[in-house]
C-alpha cells in the first residue's frame, strides 16, 4: 500500500513490524521478519531519510516509528515536493525545446552563403553523398569547361550508380561546343536527361525538393553562392525548373525542324533582352554566345523590324505580340 507514495516492499515491512511492535529493537526486527542485518539496518536508514523513524529515548540501538497517520502525511508531502520539481523540469525541458526548434528552424530559413568557387565546389561534394532520390540543374555558362566536366563526372557517376535521377539543362548554344555534347551525351548514354533552352535566368541545383543552390551573382557564377532551405523558397524554384524544362529541347532532337525551332526561340529570347535594355554583351553572357553572335542576331532583328536601335527593336517586338512584355 505504501509503495503509492514511495515507500519500497522491504522497507514498508520494517515500519508496519515497528509499528506493530514499538518495542523491538533490531535483533528483534531481523528474526521475526527473517531478514539479513544489511537488510533491516538499510530499511531503516531509509526511514530514517524519510523522517518516518528516529532513534528512541530507550537506547541507541532502538528506533521509534512515527505514528501512521503523520506517516502518510509526510510521504504524501514528499510525493506533492517531487511532483512540483518534475513539473519544473519539464517546464525547464519545454523552454530548451522551443529553443532548440527556434534556433534550427531560423538556421534553415537563413541564407547560408558560400563564398567562391572553391568552397561552392566543397559543399556539393558533401551534398552529392547526401542526395537520395533526384538532382536538377540549370547549367546557363554555355560551352562547359574541361575542368568543370573533370571535376563534376565522378560525382555524376556515383549519383548515377545510385539511382538518383539527373536532369539538366543546358543553354543552346552548348551544342555547338564539341566537349560539352560530349559530356552531356555521356550523362544521356548513363541515364541523366538533358535538354538544352535559348536562356536560364541563373546557375541552379536542387537536391531532392529541399535543398536550393543559387548563385550568388548570375553574371559570375564563380563568385560563389547561397543556400537556400526553406521548403516554401525551395518549392518555388522546383516549379520554376519544370517550367523550364517542359518548354526545353531534348537533347537528341537535332533534325533540320527542331534547329529551326530553336533558333527561333533563341530570336525570341533575344528580343525579349533587348526590351528589357540589355547590351550586346549581356545578350551574349546569357545566351552563353560570344558578344560578335550577339551582336549579329541583334542587328538582323533590328533591320527585321525597321528599328533604329535595339531597344527600339525589343519595344515593336512587344507591340507586334511577337514577345510578352
Amino acid at each position: 500500500m505504501f509503495d503509492v507514495l514511495g515507500m519500497e516492499s522491504t522497507v514498508e515491512m520494517v515500519y508496519r513490524e515497528m509499528v506493530t511492535h514499538p518495542r523491538d529493537g533490531v535483533a528483534e526486527l531481523i528474526n521475526r521478519l527473517q531478514l539479513s542485518e544489511h537488510a533491516v539496518l538499510a530499511a531503516l536508514d531509509t526511514l530514517s531519510e524519510m523522517a518516518l523513524v528516529r532513534n528512541s529515548s530507550e537506547g541507541s540501538r532502538n528506533f521509534h516509528a512515527v505514528d501512521p497517520h503523520l506517516a502518510a502525511e509526510i510521504l504524501l508531502s514528499r510525493q506533492r515536493a517531487e511532483l512540483a520539481a518534475q513539473q519544473q523540469r519539464v517546464k525547464e525541458a519545454e523552454t530548451v525545446v522551443v529553443q532548440l526548434k527556434s534556433e534550427f528552424t531560423q538556421d534553415r530559413e537563413e541564407l547560408h552563403r558560400l563564398r567562391g568557387v572553391d568552397h561552392v565546389r566543397d559543399y556539393l561534394a558533401n551534398l552529392y553523398t547526401e542526395i537520395d532520390s533526384e538532382l536538377l540543374t540549370f547549367a546557363p555558362d554555355g560551352a562547359q569547361t574541361a575542368d568543370n566536366v573533370r571535376s563534376s563526372r565522378p560525382f555524376a557517376e556515383d549519383l548515377l550508380k545510385r539511382g538518383v535521377r539527373l536532369r539538366t539543362l543546358y543553354l543552346d548554344s552548348a551544342r555547338n561546343d564539341r566537349d560539352t555534347m560530349e559530356h552531356a551525351n555521356w550523362l544521356a548514354a548513363h541515364g541523366g536527361r538533358i535538354r538544352t533552352v535559348p536562356s536560364l535566368p541563373n546557375r541552379l541545383i536542387i537536391c531532392d525538393r529541399r535543398i536550393a543552390v543559387v548563385a550568388a551573382d548570375s553574371d559570375d557564377t564563380a563568385a560563389g553562392a547561397v543556400v537556400l532551405q526553406t521548403a516554401g523558397v525551395v518549392s518555388s524554384l522546383q516549379a520554376l525548373f519544370e517550367n523550364v524544362w517542359q518548354s526545353a529541347q531534348p537533347l537528341g532532337e537535332t533534325d533540320t525542324p527542331a534547329a529551326t525551332q530553336r533558333t527561333s526561340q533563341q530570336q525570341t529570347e533575344v528580343l525579349r533582352l533587348l526590351s528589357l535594355g540589355h547590351t550586346d554583351e549581356s545578350v551574349a553572357a546569357r545566351l552563353g554566345v560570344s558578344t560578335r553572335t550577339a551582336r549579329r542576331i541583334a542587328t538582323k532583328l533590328m533591320n527585321d523590324l525597321g528599328a533604329r536601335s535595339r531597344f527600339q527593336a525589343g519595344v515593336h517586338a512587344v507591340a507586334q505580340g511577337m514577345i510578352w512584355p
